[in-house]
C-alpha cells in the first residue's frame, strides 16, 4: 500500500509505500532533514514533529496513528515534553497511513537566504522607545520619596518628561536597580509617557527588531534604536505553513479544529522567539535586551498572531477585528524578549490588505508625487496592489497562491544555498544554464552544480524562459513535438521539461519545470495582472508611468522576465525597478521613527480600496490574462523580445 505524506514548509508531497520511514520519504520527495548519524537512530538530529487533524485543502487525515509506536532510541533522545507534543525522529518513524509533517527549523539542512533589500534608504531617527539617563538625590529621613516618585521627578527635572506612569514588572524591580546603580539609572520611556525599563547606571544602547511576517516567509531586522542601524537581518519560513500555504487554508484549519486558532497563533509566536534568539546572539545581546518589536503581515496573519478570531476574515465582507494601529505587551502575546517590551503593529487598511502593504507605502511614498501614475506590487502569497499618485491612491489584494514563493511547485523551495535564482535557455539548442544561490557561477549540462531546486527569482525566470524558446505556447502548453530529450512524460503522465539532470544535480534526481508549474505562476501572474487592470480602470488611465517591484525576493526578480510572462501591463523596462522587501523598510521605519506611525496610520485612512473581484467581468479579464503575457493586451516595451519567439 502507499500513503500520502506532505512535508511542511516545503510542501513537497507524494505518495510513499507503507512500511518505510520518514527520512526515507523525504529523500523521495526531496526534502532535506539532518541526519549526521546516517539513519542510526544515535544523533537526534532528524526530529520532525506530526501534524494531526482533518487538512481540508490537501483531503487527508493526519494521525500519530498513522505512523509505527514510539521505540526507545526516540524515548531516549527526545525530551518527554516533545513526545507529548508529538515529536519524533524521521528515522525511527514508519508509515502506515497518510501523514503530514512540520521540519522544524533546526533539523532542515540549509539555511534561509533573508535577500538584501534592492533599495538603500535613509530613515529617520526618532524612536518610540528612548532612553534617558538620570543620577538623583538619594534617599534619607529628610527625603523620603518613594523609589517611582523620585525617578519621575528627575525626568521631568532632566528631560521636560511629565505624567510619566510604570509598567508593573518594571516597578517589582526597581528599588533594587536604583540602588544597584547608586541613584544613577538609565530609564526606557515608550511614547514619553511609559516607563518600560530601569537598568543601573548609563545604557546608550537601546534594540528593537522590525518583521515581516509573510504568509510563507518571515523577514526579521534587529535595530540599534540609538543611532539607526540594521546590526542583523535573519529570516525563516512561516512555522505556519504546516496548517495551510496561503490565508484561507489556515483560516479553515483554524475552523475546523478544536485548537486551531491557538496552534496557529502559538506557531508563529515559537518563529518569532526563534529569530529573537537567533539574530540577538550574532551580536552578543540577549532576547531580553528588546524592548521594541514592530509587526507588518497581512490581515489574516495580523489575526493569528494576535490571537483574534479569524474565520470572519474567510467571509464576506472580510471585516477584521481591528483595523487600527495597536500596542501590546510582549508578555500578553508570549514573545520572548524584554517582558515589558512594547509590540506595536501597524494599521490594517481593509479587507485582506493588511499592514503589510501599509509598511511598503510608507517606505515607497507613492502619495507624495505628484503626476506621475505609479503602480506598485508586493508580490508573495497575498499579493498587494497599489496604484495612483498624490491625487488619488487606490489598492487592492488578490491571492496570488505561494507558487511565486516556490511552493506549489515541484521542485520550488525556499531561497537557500542550492536553489536555482536565474535561468536562460538557447532557443535554438534548448540547452539551459543556471545559477544556483551561494555559487557565483552559471552551470550547464556536464557540471556538477549541487542545485537543489527553484526559489522564486528562479520561478519567474524559468517560466518566461521556456515560453521565449517557444517550449511552451502562449497559453502555457508544453510543445511534445520539440526534438528534445528534455521534453518528456513525467511519472503522472504530464508534460515536464528538465532543467537540470540527476548528474548534475544535488539530490540525485532530474529537476524539472513541470506542465502544473506553470499552471501554478499562470494562476498567480493573472491575478497580479487583473488586479492592476481593474484599478487602471476605476483611476481612469490606460498607462502606467512608473513600476515598482516589492517582496521578498524582489531584489533579484528579472524585470524583463517578469514582463515577458505579463506579471503587470505594459512598461518602459527602464521604468520598472525591483526595491526588494519594502515591507521589510517599511516595518523598520515604523521602528525607527515614530511619527512614520502616524503616517501609516493616515495613509490606511485615505488610501481608497477596491474589491476587484466583485467586478462582473472579473472572471472574464481573468481568463484573458491567463495567457503569456496577456491574450490582447500589447506590449509595445519588449515587442522585440516576443518577436524573436520561435513558431513551432
Amino acid at each position: 500500500m502507499e500513503h500520502n505524506v506532505i512535508f511542511q514548509p516545503s510542501g513537497r508531497r507524494g505518495k510513499v509505500a507503507e512500511g518505510k520511514t520518514l527520512l526515507e520519504a523525504s529523500y523521495e520527495l526531496g526534502v532535506e532533514i539532518e541526519a549526521p548519524c546516517g539513519a542510526h537512530k544515535v544523533c537526534g538530529k532528524c526530529k520532525i514533529k506530526i501534524e494531526t487533524g482533518f487538512f481540508e485543502k490537501f483531503n487527508i487525515d493526519s494521525r500519530i496513528e498513522h505512523l509505527s509506536p514510539i521505540n526507545e532510541e526516540e524515548k531516549n533522545l527526545l525530551k518527554p515534553e516533545e513526545i507529548a507534543d508529538n515529536y519524533r525522529l524521521a528515522c525511527a518513524t514508519e508509515i502506515k497511513g497518510d501523514i503530514l509533517i512540520f521540519v522544524p527549523e533546526e533539523s532542515r539542512k540549509a539555511d534561509q537566504v533573508v535577500l538584501d533589500t534592492g533599495k538603500e534608504r535613509v530613515f529617520t531617527l526618532d524612536p518610540a522607545v528612548k532612553n534617558y539617563y538620570v543620577e538623583m538625590p538619594k534617599a534619607t529621613l529628610d527625603d523620603h520619596r518613594d523609589d517611582l516618585r523620585r525617578l519621575q521627578d528627575a525626568l521631568k527635572e532632566q528631560f521636560g518628561l511629565d505624567n510619566l506612569y510604570m509598567d508593573y514588572f518594571v516597578l517589582r524591580e526597581l528599588p533594587n536597580k536604583i540602588r544597584e546603580g547608586d541613584w544613577k539609572v538609565t530609564a526606557t520611556v515608550l511614547y514619553d509617557r511609559e516607563i518600560i525599563d530601569v537598568r543601573p547606571g548609563f545604557v546608550q544602547k537601546c534594540y528593537g527588531i522590525g518583521i515581516d511576517v509573510g504568509t510563507t516567509t518571515v523577514a526579521a531586522y534587529l535595530c540599534d534604536m540609538s543611532t539607526g542601524q540594521m546590526l542583523v537581518k535573519d529570516g525563516m519560513m512561516n512555522p505556519q505553513v504546516r496548517y495551510g500555504e496561503d490565508v484561507l487554508s489556515r483560516i479553515t484549519y483554524a475552523m475546523m479544529n478544536k485548537e486551531g486558532r491557538d496552534k496557529l497563533h502559538d506557531a508563529i509566536i515559537e518563529g518569532i522567539n526563534t529569530l529573537a534568539s537567533r539574530m540577538t546572539e550574532k551580536v552578543g545581546l540577549t532576547p531580553t535586551d528588546v524592548v521594541e518589536i514592530t509587526l507588518v503581515f497581512n490581515t489574516a496573519m495580523h489575526h493569528c498572531l494576535l490571537n483574534l478570531e479569524p474565520k470572519f476574515m474567510g467571509r464576506s465582507p472580510f471585516a477584521p477585528a481591528i483595523s487600527a494601529p495597536f500596542d501590546v505587551k510582549a508578555r500578553d502575546l508570549g514573545i520572548n524578549i524584554s517582558r515589558s517590551a512594547n509590540i506595536h503593529v501597524l494599521p490594517v487598511e481593509a479587507g485582506f490588505v493588511g499592514p503589510d502593504n501599509v509598511s511598503v507605502l510608507i517606505a515607497e511614498e507613492p502619495y507624495k508625487q505628484d503626476e506621475e501614475m505609479r503602480l506598485l506590487i508586493d508580490i508573495g502569497t497575498n499579493g498587494e496592489i497599489d496604484l495612483g499618485n498624490r491625487n488619488k491612491l487606490l489598492s487592492t489584494s488578490c491571492a496570488t497562491g505561494p507558487a511565486l514563493e516556490g511552493a506549489q511547485i515541484k521542485f520550488g523551495m525556499r531561497a537557500a544555498p542550492g536553489a536555482i535564482e536565474g535561468i536562460k535557455i538557447d532557443p535554438e539548442t534548448l540547452e539551459v544554464t543556471y545559477k544556483v544561490i551561494g555559487d557565483e557561477k552559471w552551470h550547464s549540462r556536464g557540471g556538477k552544480s549541487g542545485a537543489k531546486g527553484i526559489c522564486g527569482s528562479g520561478i519567474i525566470d524559468m517560466v518566461a524562459e521556456v515560453f521565449k524558446a517557444g517550449i511552451i505556447n502562449k497559453s502555457g502548453k508544453v510543445n511534445m513535438n520539440l526534438n528534445t530529450e528534455r521534453i518528456r512524460r513525467g511519472e503522472s503522465g504530464k508534460a515536464e521539461f528538465v532543467l537540470v539532470f540527476a548528474d548534475d544535480s544535488g539530490i540525485g534526481k532530474d529537476i524539472t519545470v513541470t506542465q502544473g508549474d506553470i499552471r501554478a505562476v499562470q494562476l498567480a501572474k493573472a491575478a497580479l495582472y487583473v488586479g492592476t487592470k481593474m484599478l487602471m480602470r476605476h483611476l481612469g488611465v490606460d498607462k502606467i508611468d512608473r513600476v515598482t517591484l516589492a517582496g521578498a525576493f524582489g531584489s533579484y526578480i528579472n524585470k524583463e522576465s517578469a514582463m515577458v510572462i505579463g506579471m503587470f501591463p505594459d512598461c518602459d523596462l527602464d521604468r520598472v525597478a525591483a526595491v526588494g522587501n519594502a515591507a521589510g523598510d517599511g516595518a523598520q521605519a515604523a521602528l525607527l521613527d515614530k511619527n512614520k506611525r502616524i503616517e501609516a496610520r493616515d495613509v490606511a485612512a485615505g488610501v481608497e480600496f477596491v474589491e476587484t473581484a466583485v467586478e462582473p467581468d472579473f472572471q472574464e479579464r481573468f481568463a484573458e490574462a491567463m495567457a503569456f503575457p496577456h491574450s490582447k493586451d500589447p506590449f509595445p516595451s519588449i515587442k522585440h523580445i516576443l518577436d524573436k519567439i520561435p513558431q513551432r
